[in-house]
This record gives structure tokens, sequence and C-alpha cells, in this order.
């Protein structure tokens, strides 16, 4: 907060996550009404960098430590512990200790750094398995029209 225009820095970012989201949803629906689902390799994927991103997300909606981050760690993190057999030692290794503290804030900030070169990896797993299979011609157009051959 005592940053030369970090407010700045911190609503872009703030605001770009959100854009990403748009830009994500929008992704997906085209997938949804072109038959993408039908790569089961590249949609599984898609799926699983959804949920990367959602939770980079949510850790670092925490990461501000008002009351409304504070909650939100609590009530959310103890979903998990609706995990059978391993649910609590998950909740506790996530939290840090046996409630969310400073240890929690903590872990949450190296997440929010590291699950972004987890979701590079991923989406260049994505990108392999398009390249596999191939993308849609929805409009059936020629596209082999200008390519030049070696």
């Amino acid at each position: 907060r005592d940053v030369n225009y970090g407010w700045l820095i911190r609503s872009m970012h703030a605001n770009g996550a959100s854009f990403f989201f748009i830009c994500i949803y929008a992704h997906i629906g085209r997938g949804l009404y072109y038959g993408s689902y039908l790569y089961k390799e590249t949609w599984n994927i898609g799926v699983v960098l959804l949920l990367l991103v959602m939770m980079t997300a949510f850790v670092g909606y925490v990461l501000p430590w008002g009351q409304m981050s504070f909650w939100g760690a609590t009530v959310i993190t103890n979903l998990l512990s609706a995990v059978p057999y391993v649910g609590g030692a998950l909740v506790e290794w996530i939290w840090g200790g046996f409630s969310v503290d400073n240890a929690t804030l903590t872990r949450f900030f190296a997440f929010h750094f590291l699950f972004p070169f987890v979701i590079a990896g991923a989406t260049v797993l994505h990108l392999l398995f398009l390249h596999e299979t191939g993308s849609n011609n929805p409009a059936g157009l020629n596209s082999d029209a200008d390519k030049i051959s070696f």
C-alpha cells in the first residue's frame, strides 16, 4: 500500500483476473457450441485448467486479509473436510495449523505465486492435445487453400 501507483497495479490485477474469467467462460461456451467436448483429452485438460484458475483466484481473494477474505478462506477450506478419510488432515495442511492464521496467509501467497506456473504447464499440455486432435472447422472453409507446402 506504500508503493507509488500500487492501487493502480492492484486494481489492474483484480480487474484483469475478472476479464480473464470472462474470456475463459467465452472459450467454454464456444467449445460447448461447436462440440469440442468430443475431444476428451483436450476437454479434460481444459477442465483441469479451469479448476486451477479458480483455485488461483480463490487464494488471491484471501490475500488482502480482511474480514471477507478471512471468512471466505475459513468456509471454502472447510468444505474440504467432507473428503472421506483425509479431509481433516487436508484442511489442517492447507491452514498450516488448526485454524486460519498467518501461516494460512503465507501458504496462500505461495500458492498464488506458484499456481500460474502450473497453469502454464497445463496450457502447454492442452495445446499439445489440441495439436494432436486438430481444432474444429465449423464454417467448413478450406483452410489449406492459402498454405504453402514444403
